[in-house]
């Protein structure tokens, strides 16, 4: 893949989203505990990064490690959900398969709730750790039948933690994927030029509760409300001088899902529904669809 620095070129088209408003905001819920590296799931070490950085031995099983994962799909997939009832708020959900295998009624639920379930990977690893081409493409069939087998739905999305590999989009648009959103270098959506089956729903590292996670990011909740009050006011500004923009705000279950840090989750829902029709608050596959719709 070439890197392209160009872009647009500071050309904005001139396209409204389907309600009238400039302005397209995806709220994007992670769904992939029971999916990351454990060592009492046979991994040589298990996932570092938590609440803390663990500091039990590489090889070692952690069991807290384990149990800080579970609690999101224990308690906080259940508090989100509710929020987004309560917002009427859709979101897409970013599953990984493994998860989805392992929790299948939350799964269900999401789905049966109006939500969108996407690919997050079989495993919460970044694609670009994969060497064999048929490997990634064996792992990305077995997200697609998990989520299927347990939703009902075939997923149109891809999200991978970290990077894609170089075959990732390929294998996508040979499944005939609508989106992918390994991309954090543009305000809008954008073609592929070498695979023009796809769109590149550009997704956000800064507006996401990972930031909770970072020593350089939020250390409570309003912090991040805040953040992404002045992302929306700078969207909005921009937008109401004629130019389309999305924004996109990302959670963990097992993040935002804490009690402590729900509020980051809920007060952002607040603001985006108090906005109203200024605002189009949508899936990511609707968005993608908006978009080509609309000639992009």
């Amino acid at each position: 893949m070439m890197r392209d620095l160009v872009g647009r070129g500071g050309s904005d088209p001139d396209i409204a989203w389907p309600n009238g408003a400039r302005l397209a905001v995806s709220v994007v819920v992670n769904f992939e505990e029971g999916a990351e590296q454990q060592v009492g799931d046979g991994d040589p070490q298990s996932e570092r990064i938590g609440e803390v950085i663990s500091v039990v031995e590489p090889g070692v099983r952690d069991l807290g490690q384990e149990q800080i994962f579970a609690y999101g799909m224990r308690a906080g997939l259940w508090r989100m959900l509710d929020a987004l009832d309560r917002h009427r708020i859709r979101a897409t959900f970013l599953m990984c398969g493994r998860a989805v295998e392992r929790a299948p009624r939350q799964a269900r639920e999401v789905v049966a709730r109006g939500h969108e379930a996407a690919v997050h990977g079989w495993r919460w690893r970044p694609h670009a750790d994969y060497r064999d081409r048929a490997e990634e493409a064996h792992d990305l069939d077995r997200c697609i039948d998990a989520i299927d087998a347990a939703c009902g739905v075939r997923p149109a999305g891809f999200f991978c933690r970290g990077s894609e590999s170089a075959w990732t989009r390929a294998l996508l648009e040979e499944r005939g994927f609508l989106y992918t959103s390994n991309a954090f270098d543009d305000d809008l959506p954008y073609r592929d030029r070498a695979h023009r089956g796809l769109v590149v729903l550009p997704y956000a590292l800064d507006s996401n509760d990972m930031k909770f996670f970072h020593p350089n990011g939020f250390v409570r909740a309003r912090e991040m409300v805040e953040y992404v009050e002045d992302a929306l006011a700078t969207l909005l500004a921009e937008a109401e001088r004629g130019k389309p923009r999305l924004l996109n705000i990302g959670y963990h279950l097992r993040i935002a899902g804490r009690p402590g840090r729900f509020p980051a989750f809920e007060g952002v829902l607040e603001k985006l529904a108090a906005l109203g029709d200024r605002i189009w608050v949508a899936r990511r596959d609707e968005i993608a669809r908006a978009w080509i719709a609309a000639g992009g």
